[in-house]
């Protein structure tokens, strides 16, 4: 049931661009809506619009898998959904209207459903891509169990375009629940938060989001009627207002207060003692502060298994924490795999990629 389809056109005009960029080794950003511009280093190119390779390719609502083309805006997608009583379970941020599934999957970004439901590449059943020679390469497939060996398709989440265009994306998604509920709790600190929410993780509880900010935890239940009603007896705390599409688009009073913004990404009972304000969510695994010493905050988390994203109103380079020079090789030994010429996004991950 196609919301529209793009015709051969798109493709093959991105084709050229991409041979005739490969030839001459000129550098392309790749841009469908630019709703996550802001997000990564500083990338400079020739602009790739992938914008007009947009539709829905197949959608069977009984199988619960959708087949898209990258230029699909997001917001359209989410209401075909709807319409069959059906969503993305990954529950992920738009930050703009033009928001694409292209975008979604390049920066890999989730709400906050993620900790409990999974994160974008764990939905991903299989992806076509253009690579950095104009090539089409398909990976995965469109069934559930698809995969032997290593699983291209859901590399593809998180980098942030380096190593290719991604064409169409076949995406697992979820029944809407039939209820929801959130409720609020009164924990002083941080530290009383983690320990309270990772305590209810190992309980038989509907958990789909939690979080805590300035002495208050919220947490939201998802289910049954009758499993959330028995859940909210066992539990009590007051019931609160839904916060969290206002924290899945960062319009919670934290991020309306903060110029800049750095999020945190470590093991989620992990005490940390911080100075700055902050809020906590998956549990405890994302939590976003206001400004630091960034370099001192990166020393802290790598010994705690942890590191920093300067996500937001920083410098834009280094935004992403160095990883190892082990890992360093593997990136560069795939980006020379997909992308020999250093066509796409260059630096836009890591410097050098």
């Amino acid at each position: 049931m196609p919301a529209s389809i793009a015709d051969n056109d798109s493709l093959e005009a991105l084709q050229q661009q991409i041979r005739q960029a490969s030839a001459n080794a000129t550098a392309l950003t790749i841009c469908g809506g630019g709703s996550k511009s802001f997000y990564g280093n500083d990338s400079e190119g020739e602009v790739l619009d992938v914008s007009a390779h947009s539709g829905i390719i197949d959608y069977d609502p009984a199988e619960l898998v959708i087949t898209l083309r990258g230029g699909c805006l997001l917001k359209e997608v989410e209401a075909v959904l709807a319409e069959q009583g059906q969503m993305l379970g990954f529950e992920p941020p738009h930050f703009s209207d033009q928001a694409t599934i292209g975008g979604t999957v390049a920066t890999g970004l989730a709400g906050p459903r993620r900790a409990f439901a999974g994160g974008i590449r764990d939905f991903i059943l299989g992806v076509k891509i253009l690579d950095g020679r104009g090539e089409v390469l398909n990976f995965g497939g469109r069934v559930i169990k698809n995969v032997a060996g290593f699983d291209v398709s859901r590399l593809m989440a998180g980098t942030m375009g380096t190593l290719g265009v991604l064409l169409e994306v076949s995406l697992r998604v979820i029944p809407v629940f039939e209820t929801e509920v959130t409720l609020g709790f009164d924990h002083d600190t941080a530290e009383a938060h983690l320990q309270w929410i990772n305590e209810l993780g190992g309980r038989p509880v509907p958990l789909s989001a939690s979080m805590w900010y300035q002495g208050h935890s919220l947490i939201r239940l998802s289910g049954s009627e009758q499993g959330i009603l028995s859940a909210v007896k066992k539990l009590g705390g007051d019931k609160a207002e839904s916060v969290w599409p206002e924290l899945k688009e960062q319009r919670h009073a934290f991020f309306e207060k903060h110029n800049q913004i750095n999020r945190l990404s470590l093991p989620q009972a992990t005490e940390l003692s911080l100075q700055q304000d902050q809020l906590i969510e998956w549990g405890g695994a994302q939590r976003w502060i206001s400004e630091c010493d960034v370099e001192r905050m990166r020393e802290r988390l790598s010994a705690r298994q942890g590191s920093l994203c300067l996500f937001r109103g920083s410098q834009r380079n280094s935004v992403f924490q160095a990883v190892d020079e082990v890992s360093m090789v593997l990136h560069r030994n795939l980006k020379s795999r997909f992308d020999p010429a250093r066509v796409f996004n260059r630096d836009r991950l890591f410097g050098g990629l």
